[in-house]
């Protein structure tokens, strides 16, 4: 049977690229195109953040480094623990030798690799680490891994003078796991984990370099990374992190953010923005609003070499002159422009000897000096291996146990619940709230509110609200001030004239809900009669007696809802800006309180379900509590809830609910049991009755 190779696309390979490309066709709601294009703007104005020279630069290098190993899931670094390294077998060819490796990354987490050297070695040579791109390679049911594509480049290194270690990736490597969690799988937890693949890729890299410099081949003072595709994207990424490397050459694996959510590319498949056609290892959680600028900066003052193709469809050339322009100023800045390169070559998502020997003499002339060959000089003969001889681990046994599938799972540590003590929880909770602001909320936390009364617009005689069958509708167009294009509408029935005021109940609505409220909101503004609607005598009979009833549809819910072809794509837009879609939701339902409470300062009562519970809860907490909030169903953890960026590495729902003690809190339709940690709290906080109040 014939090998079944899938050609090197970033890891989503070439079938999850045609699914995108179906969905590119619909376009993004038009707000929120504006608003994605105005996020990515004012990043874009800040692309090396505050940095104004080169001793600018080099000062705040550090802090900037140790940002992107927190937005890799790297700060602190796992323990360096045993590799484990084993030389599975030893192929012979006629100018290197190929072994074959096995090692462990941390405990569980293995990597198999290639390492590929010259026949003989008289003293230690340079070294490169090639990081592979997304290249699957099965042969008969057999996985062979993703290195075996590559091994045309760890072949020429080893016939020239360098000892090169070949890793394949978690995704299609020999032990898989998965890099597809937001993408494919449904595991928006990932977001509220803070967790990204690429993280783990950069820690095996890391591993990768730990064991290259533990070899007696290998002078560990001229280490080079290159890889290119995915395998670009993690020369970057160690590029920034890992300073003993000396020469980077990231092949096809950057973009800035215009291109991944605004422009994408001419003629591509994703129209609105390449990140459809990428998977979630190529990101980091942006945690501080970076651009991809940022990550190439950190390189800096290495030897870099810039490779990509003119119409590459997912690292569109536009951005990368983008970036590189920026480069040149941080290298000027450094006075080392001469160890900065740019190479275009010609063609798509393509591996041709254009660009790979431009590379190859790049690393000649930074880890050979007078010994490197001109580019001219170059050679590259066939010397493909069999990939039957490539493969670690023998076909048909039983793989090794492992951590490489459940990975996601225990890389990034949760939060540790604190001991439910009163005497340091003021201080615990202030902490737990500062950090919910600056990892999860900063995005969407602070700018005023714009209220607008767009019922006034319709009327002649500015009348606020609309009044049919006796009852009467107000609207709140809220939202950031900053952002009049982005509002949201919140509802609120009453009496004719608002004349009666004992109460105001807030609905947060999920998509059910707006199927119960929605057709009686749409003939309120249009011109059906309501009173025939299966909420509207309720809701009347609440408004005669002085309770107004007011209701809120975040984003992505109700007039605003999208296809669900596009929520993927959608969501993974607010991650890569610093926020999420359910962080914003929080966003505009502190709007909805804050016109509420200037419009009617009644009692309020806020009620919320499912999966809008945690959305109601932490307006709540940021915007200061209402006078009662009910929370149906609510989920009972952080992970199991909708998805907020970092939140499990903060706190857990228990937690959170107690951020809010001693105001009127009601936990219905939910066990006891999943909030027995606050409930221990609020006792010995002195609570004179079981807070929260929970009814099973």
């Amino acid at each position: 049977m014939p090998n079944r190779i899938a050609r090197t696309l970033p890891c989503v390979a070439l079938l999850a690229c045609l699914a995108t490309a179906t969905r590119a066709k619909e376009p993004l709601p038009p707000d929120l195109a504006a608003f994605f294009k105005a996020e990515v703007d004012a990043i874009a104005a800040r692309p090396l953040m505050e940095a104004t020279s080169g001793e600018d630069w080099e000062a705040r290098r550090p802090e900037y480094q140790r940002q992107l190993r927190e937005m890799l899931g790297l700060d602190p670094m796992p323990p360096r623990t045993d590799l484990k390294a084993e030389v599975t077998g030893v192929v012979e060819r006629p100018d290197f030798v190929v072994e074959r490796i096995l090692y462990q990354s941390s405990p569980g987490l293995y990597v198999t690799a290639n390492l590929y050297r010259p026949k003989v070695v008289e003293k230690p040579l340079p070294a490169i680490l090639y990081v592979c791109g997304h290249a699957k390679i099965e042969k008969d049911g057999v996985i062979y891994g993703n290195k075996a594509h590559y091994q045309h480049h760890a072949a020429w290194f080893a016939a020239n003078g360098y000892v090169c270690l070949v890793v394949d990736t978690l995704q299609l490597g020999e032990i898989p796991g998965d890099h597809h969690g937001v993408l494919r799988l449904g595991r928006m937890w990932w977001l509220s984990r803070g967790y990204t693949p690429a993280g783990v890729e950069v820690w095996n890299g890391i591993r990768g370099l730990d064991y290259l410099c533990s070899r007696p081949e290998v002078d560990p003072e001229r280490l080079g990374v290159t890889g290119r595709s995915g395998g670009g994207a993690m020369s970057w990424y160690l590029g920034a992190v890992d300073d003993r490397l000396k020469v980077v050459v990231p092949v096809a694996g950057i973009t800035d953010l215009r291109d991944n959510l605004v422009a994408g590319a001419p003629g591509g498949p994703h129209p609105d923005g390449v990140v459809d056609g990428h998977c979630d290892c190529m990101f980091f959680v942006n945690t501080h609003r970076w651009d991809y600028t940022m990550l190439a900066a950190l390189v800096a003052p290495k030897a870099l070499l810039v490779v990509n193709t003119d119409t590459d469809p997912i690292f569109p050339e536009a951005g990368v002159r983008r970036i590189y322009r920026q480069l040149e100023t941080l290298y000027g800045w450094l006075g080392v422009r001469d160890r900065l390169d740019l190479v275009i070559g010609k063609g798509g998502h393509v591996d041709t000897t254009e660009i790979r020997h431009p590379a190859f003499a790049w690393f000649e002339k930074h880890l050979k000096g007078d010994a490197a060959q001109s580019l001219g000089a170059i050679q590259e003969p066939d010397r493909a291996v069999p990939i039957e001889l490539l493969k670690v681990l023998e076909p048909g046994k039983p793989l090794p146990a492992n951590a490489n599938d459940t990975i996601d799972e225990t890389f990034f540590p949760r939060a540790v619940s604190p001991h439910p003590t009163a005497e340091n929880w003021e201080a615990t909770k202030d902490r737990l709230r500062a950090l919910a602001i600056s990892k999860t909320f900063a995005a969407s936390t602070e700018a005023p509110t714009l209220i607008q009364f767009p019922y006034a617009e319709r009327d002649a005689g500015g009348s606020t609200e609309i009044v049919k069958s006796g009852m009467g509708l107000t609207a709140y167009d809220v939202g950031p001030a900053s952002r009049p294009d982005l509002l949201q509408r919140v509802w609120m029935f009453h009496d004719p004239g608002r004349s009666k005021s004992v109460g105001l109940d807030l609905i947060v609505m999920t998509a059910e809900d707006w199927e119960r409220y929605g057709p009686l909101i749409d003939a309120f503004e249009g011109d059906a009669d309501p009173s025939g609607l299966p909420e509207f005598a309720a809701l009347k009979a609440k408004a005669d007696a002085g309770t107004r009833t007011a209701c809120i549809a975040p984003r992505g819910i109700g007039r605003t809802a999208w296809p669900a072809s596009r929520d993927v794509t959608i969501r993974r837009r607010f991650a890569m800006l610093g926020m999420t879609l359910d962080g914003w939701r929080v966003r505009e339902v502190r709007d909805a309180l804050r016109a509420l409470r200037t419009s009617d300062g009644s009692p309020l009562t806020v009620t919320a379900r499912g999966e809008s519970a945690p959305v109601a809860l932490w307006a709540s907490i940021l915007e200061g509590p209402p006078t009662k909030l009910v929370l149906q169903s609510p989920p009972a953890t952080v992970r199991d809830g909708p998805a907020m960026l970092n939140l499990d590495r903060v706190l857990d729902m228990p937690q959170a609910v107690a951020l809010l003690y001693p105001a009127d809190v009601r936990i219905e339709s939910s066990p006891a049991s999943a909030w027995s940690w606050t409930r221990t709290l609020a006792e010995r906080l002195g609570a004179t009755r079981p807070w929260p109040e929970i009814v099973p």
